[in-house]
């Protein structure tokens, strides 16, 4: 397949990056993931972006993985851990990686691999008809790992064990109660939704935003990773930014970040 399944486009500061598997939900492909790793991959280093707009195409976020591919590799133990973790993790660690905010929009089915990529995003929209769960007790096998601790520590104890262990599928409604959603809005609103909010975070420090994103990376790993933060906190003191930010507030003026 020539046409990529992930797709990247600029909107100036805010990029989109589109998930396209059509007729399948945008099911998961192992091509898929791996495009999916090297367009974040390439992410990190663009300074001109400021926010990241992860979607699917054609009214669907991701229904999981590409089950028809499952048969080619997934009854062997080594390419079965090839797959998880050369392929699956190295994406979603490619996403956790990002210094740039990242906002899911959420359309329709949500479930799987889907609910995996969108724990890797900071802010999550949903359509209030979103379907969300992981079924794959009913195809015999558990979720990966480190992938499960990724669902389990975005949606919580309850949902985690009640989508893993009884197939759970639950509505968006659900998911917001359980704070895994920022917003649950009319289907047809999301899209424009989840452009604004982008467009919202695009217009603020660019710095700030990757200072939070560090901050919260290291407080969730805690040890020597948020001791090392300390170190590190104040660094931005005298950065264009700040002072910006700053002199436009006493100026009466929008800041020009």
């Amino acid at each position: 397949m020539s046409e990529r399944q992930v797709s990247l486009r600029r909107d100036g500061a805010v990029a989109f990056v589109t998930l396209s598997n059509p007729g399948r939900l945008n099911a998961m492909t192992r091509t898929m993931w791996r495009e999916l790793r090297a367009v974040f991959d390439g992410l990190h280093g663009d300074a001109a972006l400021r926010c990241v707009v992860v979607r699917g195409e054609g009214g669907a976020f991701c229904a999981g993985g590409d089950i028809s591919e499952y048969p080619s590799f997934r009854f062997d133990e080594a390419s079965l851990r090839e797959f998880h973790e050369n392929e699956v993790w190295a994406a979603l660690q490619a996403m956790l990686d990002c210094p740039l905010p990242l906002v899911a929009q959420i359309e329709g089915a949500c479930m799987g691999a889907g609910v995996e990529m969108a724990s890797c995003c900071d802010i999550r929209l949903a359509g209030a008809s979103s379907k969300f769960g992981a079924p794959i007790a009913k195809l015999g096998f558990p979720m990966a790992p480190r992938e499960a601790a990724l669902v389990h520590g975005a949606i919580g104890d309850a949902l985690a064990r009640d989508m893993l262990l009884a197939a759970g599928v639950h509505g968006a409604q659900r998911l917001y109660d359980a704070g895994f959603l920022l917003h649950v809005l009319p289907d047809a609103e999301v899209p424009a939704a989840a452009q604004a909010h982008a467009a919202r975070i695009a217009a603020l420090s660019p710095q700030a935003a990757r200072l939070h994103k560090a901050t919260f990376t290291a407080l969730k790993a805690g040890g020597a990773a948020a001791q090392q933060l300390l170190a590190t906190a104040y660094d931005y003191a005298n950065s264009p930014e700040h002072r910006e930010g700053i002199d436009a507030f006493l100026a009466k003026r929008t800041p020009n970040f």
